[in-house]
């Protein structure tokens, strides 16, 4: 489509007629993407969400923080995050309610073990201060688990659980200080081409002229990708959490505890508990209401792993999406065949953790500076070229 062939509607009275980048998605990727670009002097940053900013994956995740992977680049990019969270009420004005109670991952088999040892030894030469723990050490960290059938344990002090909305109020607030547009309530239904080149962002609101997109869609990033003949392989998938009604064991802080068998995982928030599942019979979907198909699942892992926690009543719940990629890693680069065409989504629940540190990457890639790790293993291509990228620290 041309020029000529674009769509005659007027634009919206908040809508501007150009940008030099337009940013579509109003998650924290998006958002910390639109705070590094305009600190570093980009001019017309535009940012666009479809609803309100944050309510997407952002706002229905669990909050957690870690860097306890398995790929170089996984960590590296939460190492840099986790010191932003660290210090992000400095940073940005903003209390996020970061508690570095750590991560405790509770493993049932030799192999699951001796995985998480290599991994271990790579995080440690990277600077994370994880260590493989005994199973009864685990125990005295987390104290509601049964430990039947455990073999050992990781934990890392540094890693933790902060609140994603306060992060989103943080970055949005940020990223207008600094120069970014931010504007809710705008769907993008159409990315205009000549040719290579990019030249116009369709809107319900109007039509930016621009010739630079970054995707930040999360779990639509693959509807964006195709407005421009680019495979992103992001697939929406159910998550679902539950809240607890107040806890009457004394109130002390725990580890968010992962047991990596059955995908269960619970933390503290406040004087209740946040508890959450995958489930492996769950199938693609923009599915935000809750189901109850998983629940018979969640209460035999939570017999199994923390049989205390079946006698808790449950005081909320909500369904969030996941952003699957065929590996479970992100999609991060810019598009072979189409000019400026960026993308960083696809996180398959790893985006709140690493979104301070991927505005950053998409900063240098738009600049054309070789950002703090590389990233090009990340590239969507990967799958068409068989480069399935190993990540075995994900639930």
């Amino acid at each position: 489509m041309g020029c000529d062939d674009w769509p005659m509607e007027t634009n919206n009275k908040n809508l501007p007629s150009s940008a030099n980048v337009v940013i579509i998605g109003g998650g924290v990727i998006g958002l910390s993407c639109a705070y590094r670009l305009a600190q570093a002097g980009v001019p017309d940053v535009v940012l666009l969400e479809r609803d309100v900013l944050g309510s997407g994956s952002s706002s229905r995740a669990a909050g957690g923080v870690r860097a306890q992977f398995s790929n170089r680049a996984n960590i590296e990019l939460s190492l840099r995050s986790i010191t932003t969270y660290q210090n992000f009420t400095k940073l940005f004005d903003q209390e996020i309610d970061f508690c570095q109670v750590g991560y405790l991952f509770l493993l049932s088999t030799p192999e699951s073990a001796e995985s998480f040892e290599e991994s271990v030894a790579l995080q440690n030469e990277l600077g994370v201060p994880s260590r493989m723990i005994s199973v009864s050490e685990a125990k005295r960290h987390s104290p509601l688990i049964d430990t039947k059938g455990l073999v050992a344990a990781a934990f890392s002090p540094s890693d933790g659980h902060c609140t994603p909305d306060s992060v989103v109020l943080g970055f949005a607030g940020a990223a207008r200080r600094a120069g970014a547009t931010l504007i809710n309530q705008t769907e993008v239904t159409d990315i205009v081409r000549s040719s290579d080149d990019i030249e116009a962002v369709v809107t319900t609101a109007g039509t930016i002229r621009t010739s630079t997109v970054i995707c930040a869609a999360g779990a639509w990033s693959l509807n964006v990708g195709e407005f421009v003949g680019v495979d992103l392989p992001v697939l929406p998938m159910r998550r679902q959490i539950l809240v607890t009604e107040p806890l009457k064991e004394p109130d002390r802080e725990f580890p968010l505890t992962v047991d990596l068998e059955t995908t269960l995982y619970f933390h503290r928030t406040g004087k209740q508990l946040l508890i959450g599942m995958s489930n492996p019979d769950e199938t693609p979907g923009y599915k935000l209401e809750m189901s109850d198909d998983w629940l018979p699942r969640l209460g035999e892992a939570m017999a199994k792993r923390a049989p205390s926690l079946t006698s808790v009543g449950i005081s909320a719940g909500w369904a969030g999406l996941y952003e699957v990629t065929p590996d479970n890693n992100a999609l991060i680069g810019e598009a072979k065949g189409v000019n400026r065409f960026l993308y960083a989504t696809g996180f398959s629940g790893h985006g709140f953790l690493m979104g301070p540190a991927i505005g950053e990457v998409i900063r240098d890639l738009y600049l054309g500076v070789e950002p703090f790790t590389d990233v090009s293993s990340f590239d969507a291509t990967r799958f068409a070229d068989n480069q399935i990228l190993p990540e075995l620290n994900v639930i």
